[in-house]
Parts: C-alpha cells; structure tokens; sequence
C-alpha cells in the first residue's frame, strides 16, 4: 500500500523515489511489494551486505532503507575489474496511512531482506451485514 493520491502526485512521487533510491554510481536497492489482507510485504536484494549494516526506519509514512557494502578489493591492490558496486545504499519509499509500521517486521537471509507491514485495523477488508425488511427514511 504505497500511497497514492492522482496521476501528477503518483509522477511526482515516482520521481522523487528514483531519485532517492539510485546510487551515485547508478545502483538501485530492487524491490518487490505486494499486499494480502492482512499486510504489505517488501523485499529487497541486498547481496553482500552485512546484516549489521543494514538500517530501516520509518517517519511520516515514509521508509528508509539504508545498507553498506564494503569494498572487497584490498586498499593497496591494484583493481582489475571492478563492477560490483560498493558503498552505501540508501531506497526511499512512501507509505499509506493504512499501514501499521509500529509492528512492522524484518528478516534478512541470503542477501534478501523480507519487510512485513501489517495493515492497520481500520484499513482491514470487513464484510458489511445486510439487514432485510422496509427501506428505513435517512436523516436529511
């Protein structure tokens, strides 16, 4: 459920997320989201990123998903081929208002970071009772 709010808004939003989740030398933390009934779940490719590095928060609707990954490459070596990046990764992402994030939960296995956001009890799908008999006169 990531919010939305019209075509120009979700152009907007787009932007600014592309912005903020490429790195300087061009990487993007890729992302998965879906939803059930029940929560939103993410998940993140983070290989080789230590879990220790890793940092999620969330303030105003808005996750933050930090990483760093280390160089392998020795300080004095003499690089050959370098084209796995290196660093710190930072991916934004604006949340609705329908979610949960205080029970948020996380796991991180095999280089991917799995993100569990409950949807909150007022944004949870409810079945409505129909009552039969004569149509009763609304208030004006």
């Amino acid at each position: 459920m990531l919010a939305r709010t019209g075509a120009l808004g979700d152009l907007d939003r787009l932007t600014h997320q592309l912005a903020n989740s490429i790195a300087s030398d061009g990487t993007v933390i890729a992302a998965d989201a879906w939803r059930d009934d029940e929560a939103l779940y993410l998940q993140f490719d983070l290989p080789g990123m230590d879990r220790s590095s890793i940092e999620l928060t969330t303030e105003h609707h808005t996750l933050t998903l930090t990483a760093e990954r280390p160089s392998p490459i020795p300080a004095d070596a003499r690089p050959v081929l370098t084209e796995r990046p290196a660093g710190r990764f930072t991916r934004r992402l604006d949340l609705s208002d329908a979610l949960d994030t205080a029970a948020a939960e996380a796991a991180y296995d095999n280089g991917v970071l799995t993100l569990r956001i409950p949807l909150a009890a007022h944004a949870k799908p409810r079945k409505i009772a129909v009552s039969g008999g004569a149509p009763k006169e609304l208030p004006n």
